[in-house]
């Protein structure tokens, strides 16, 4: 009888380290990502380059409308031909600038939203611009996904750039 128990007793130790020792993952599935990191977008709402690219060369005359919600310099330096400067989405004075830019808007508008200004999981831009709009109740924005930079995604694989501003 006393080996019965000794064995439930290592049973359960033996769940309970199991349990203990995947905690931290259990807890990070459950963690929500703050709505300022262009990480809380969802992955459906991601637009990679080169279907950007290809969207743009389509003859459709209900082109997206292209905001940039980064760094005016870097708006400046070079941007995607056609897109628009709509303030950094991280500053209050940035959200105020693309709300009146997108206010008089279709909901169903396709939006598209960039950055570039560092690594996507580090972005403090297109999190809160693209939670805006949604707020907003736009139902078809989309954030280009890029993972380095704008030089490093966009300007450096050769797509079109226009400068200034």
């Amino acid at each position: 009888m006393k080996i019965g128990l000794v064995g439930r007793s290592g049973t359960a130790a033996l769940l309970g380290f199991a349990f203990l020792s995947l905690l931290p993952q259990i807890r990070a599935q459950f963690t929500p990502v703050p709505t300022g990191s262009a990480s809380s977008i969802p992955e459906a709402q991601l637009l990679k380059p080169e279907a950007l690219v290809q969207l743009l060369q389509t003859t459709n005359k209900d082109k997206p409308l292209i905001l940039q919600v980064g760094s005016h310099m870097l708006f400046a330096q070079a941007h995607i031909p056609g897109s628009e400067y709509a303030g950094p989405g991280s500053q209050p004075a940035g959200i105020e600038k693309l709300e009146s830019r997108v206010n008089a808007l279709s909901r169903k508008k396709l939006i598209v939203l960039y950055c570039g200004c560092c690594p996507w999981n580090r972005c403090p831009n297109l999190g809160p611009a693209y939670a805006k709009l949604r707020d907003m109740g736009f139902t078809n924005v989309k954030a280009l996904y890029l993972a380095d930079n704008f030089g490093a995604d966009w300007a450096d694989k050769g797509y079109p750039v226009e400068q200034g501003y």
